[in-house]
């Protein structure tokens, strides 16, 4: 099985550094911004200071994810397809920000529901069977990880719904844990070992046709068995006998 190269483990890991450290200066040049009440896309919207920083953000992940997918290898060809499109969604997201007194962007919430479903259900696609997988791509692992992710989504999405004045800390959550699974991923199957599969252990290979068989050797015959040779002296008295 294909290992990951390098350039996907260090994309996996720059892409939650990147999205925690770009909007941690974008709130901090905001006169006002609430981490726990306010979004993320808020620092992108037109009127914030600097929107630029959360714009670059976006793209920056963006691009990471669609590295870490690429690298992805051991992966399986449908979850990485659904990352990738995710990763682009969250980049257009970045194209279509929110806008004061429209209370349903719908540019951005079309982009921004592709993108968290992309980045959230990318591993129940990506999910391989056999002993060589990675631990992180098996199917109960994929399996936990969708349902916790997809739980966090759920709560951002009930916080946004309802108001409970939560729905930043609701995404930022849902965006970290996200984070550390891409980057487990790719780790996981960079380090782990490929493994001979069951039966294999102990078998010699096979060799080709063309060679030429080894002789079969017989066992010994008896002593009774045994052709014992002729002397001439005795063969001429056998015939002197006749």
């Amino acid at each position: 099985m294909w290992r990951v190269p390098w350039w996907g483990v260090v994309s996996s890991a720059a892409a939650p550094v990147l999205m925690v450290g770009g909007w941690t200066v974008a709130a901090s040049l905001q006169p006002r911004f609430d981490p726990v009440a306010d979004t993320v896309s808020a620092l992108a919207a037109p009127g914030a200071t600097d929107r630029w920083v959360m714009t670059l953000t976006f793209v920056a992940v963006g691009v990471c994810y669609v590295l870490t997918a690429l690298a992805m290898r051991p992966a399986g060809t449908a979850g990485r397809l659904i990352l990738i499109t995710g990763a682009v969604a969250g980049m257009l997201v970045a194209a279509n920000p929110e806008r004061a007194g429209d209370a349903y962007p719908w540019g951005h919430i079309i982009w921004a529901s592709i993108g968290l479903a992309g980045v959230t259900g990318w591993p129940a696609g990506a999910w391989r069977r056999g002993t060589a997988v990675p631990w992180g791509l098996r199917p109960a692992v994929a399996a936990a990880a969708v349902v916790v992710l997809l739980a966090l989504v759920l709560w951002f999405g009930a916080e946004l719904i309802t108001g409970s004045g939560q729905a930043g800390t609701g995404r930022q959550a849902s965006r970290r844990r996200a984070g550390r699974w891409r980057w487990c991923c790719p780790a996981a199957a960079r380090s782990g070992r490929q493994r001979s599969a069951p039966g294999t252990r102990g078998v010699a290979p096979r060799t080709g046709g063309n060679q030429a068989r080894r002789p079969r050797v017989l066992p010994p015959m008896g002593n009774s068995a045994r052709l014992r040779p002729t002397s001439p002296a005795s063969l001429r008295s056998q015939i002197k006998r006749v």
